[in-house]
């Protein structure tokens, strides 16, 4: 089996040391960069699985690395690493296409369990879903081709953005907690941040939804979660 390969992108040479010894512990093939301008570079030349991308960096912080790569439709997963305790940075990250996020100082164990979760759901999603279209509404999902459309027009997600929508799919009109939903999209089985689920919802809801501060598919259960309706059946949950 061909190791899976993890890019590294961290100013601070203890740190890129620190993550590159622990992953390749565990059998990953790493390579570390220093600056945002060079991740572009060694995407061509390493091709990696999955981008570990710190946000303050030199010539090009990690917002604009996530910007640019989803910008040329390039949707390998990233976690952002980010020193800042501010949520705003954090949601930041997630609005310009990272997947997931960690606040340093952290747990080399917790990288790699939140790695492996992600690429673990790339590689079971596709064979462990059927190959029929999955609709409601006029949302149709095609799973092996990780493929969406709305009113017949094709709607680019991110990874994440469709394993989140294929999930509230197959639990239609459930009641997902948050937690649930970290559990079956991210992977986690530990608490996690329960926020990023608000922003990757909110981001979903902007590309598949009519009005989206008026959502007719992905409506919010107070104090519970969320839950994929059928338009025609949609209640009031105020």
């Amino acid at each position: 089996m061909m190791k899976k390969k993890i890019l590294v992108v961290d100013d601070e040479p203890s740190i890129s040391m620190l993550i590159e010894f622990n992953l390749k512990l565990v059998g990953f093939e790493v390579h570390c960069v220093y600056d945002g301008e060079a991740v572009f570079q060694a995407i061509q030349h390493f091709r990696p699985d999955l981008i570990v991308l710190d946000l303050m960096l030199p010539k090009m912080d990690g917002i604009q690395v996530c910007r640019k790569l989803r910008g040329q439709n390039n949707l390998v997963p990233i976690i952002m690493l980010t020193a800042m305790q501010d949520l705003s940075d954090k949601i930041a990250g997630l609005d310009n296409g990272a997947d997931d996020y960690m606040t340093k100082p952290f747990s080399p164990q917790e990288l790699i369990s939140r790695i492996q979760a992600i690429l673990r759901r790339i590689q079971t999603l596709p064979s462990t879903s059927p190959n029929t279209p999955v609709s409601i509404g006029q949302i149709v999902i095609q799973p092996d081709q990780r493929e969406v459309k709305v009113k017949g027009q094709p709607i680019e997600l991110t990874p994440k953005e469709f394993d989140l929508l294929l999930f509230l799919c197959k639990h239609r009109g459930k009641v997902l907690s948050r937690q649930q939903l970290l559990h079956g999209v991210w992977d986690y089985h530990f608490l996690g941040d329960t926020r990023i689920v608000d922003v990757h919802i909110s981001h979903l809801r902007d590309k598949i939804e009519t009005n989206a501060r008026n959502p007719e598919y992905i409506v919010t259960i107070r104090n519970v979660g969320y839950k994929l309706a059928e338009p025609a059946m949609k209640e009031s949950y105020a």
